[in-house]
């Protein structure tokens, strides 16, 4: 089982098709188990329909949203939290939200986040995974060069279990991203539970 301190590192990275259950229904579960942070990833809807799912999302207590790729979406919504790929972040953006995060793959791209006002980044990926299916890992090596490149909090992404989670923070990590060990109920948790 997880401590508060480590779910408090913990950024859940959206997929609504790995969910059995709407999305909805799936980040109330994790809320109440202490998972707050949410990145809305969906990237196969359109703008409208991202839209319409943010706005379900907003009513759920406890959570702190992340709109990613749709700065229109959280101008329209009022949220302050925004997630880019490196090619969409730029300094107007970064000074016009609260925090503003950036997907990186490199020691280079990850300098360039920084010097473009980024307020955190997301690395990877770290471990084999089935998002990336074929693609080598990038491992502990390269996300401890990345930590140690930047003074932003670096947040580990892809193939990160309940098990391998320690090994991202020991490699200097400020937290990790989960997308589908936090989407299919349990798969996270090393025990297959999540206390709900």
């Amino acid at each position: 089982m997880l401590s508060n301190s480590e779910r408090d590192r913990i950024i859940c990275v959206t997929n609504r098709k790995l969910c059995a259950i709407p999305l909805e229904q799936r980040i109330e579960q994790l809320a109440k188990i202490g998972i707050k942070k949410v990145i809305l990833r969906e990237k196969d809807l359109s703008e409208d329909e991202y839209t319409a799912l943010a706005e379900k999302l907003l009513g759920i207590s406890g959570i702190e949203l992340y709109i990613h790729n749709f700065p229109n979406v959280a101008r329209k919504l009022s949220i302050k939290r925004l997630h880019l790929p490196l090619s969409l972040l730029n300094e107007e953006i970064c000074s016009k939200f609260e925090t503003v995060g950036a997907s990186v793959h490199s020691v280079e791209e990850a300098k360039t986040a920084e010097k473009l006002g980024a307020s955190y980044i997301t690395a990877g990926h770290i471990f084999a995974t089935d998002c990336k299916r074929g693609l080598a890992p990038r491992g502990l090596e390269f996300l401890k060069a990345v930590c140690e490149s930047v003074k932003l909090p670096v947040y580990a992404i892809g193939g990160i279990t309940s098990d391998n989670m320690q090994s991202c923070l020991d490699a200097g990590a400020a937290g990790v991203c989960v997308m589908s060990g936090l989407m299919a109920r349990g798969a996270f948790f090393s025990d297959g539970k999540d206390d709900l």
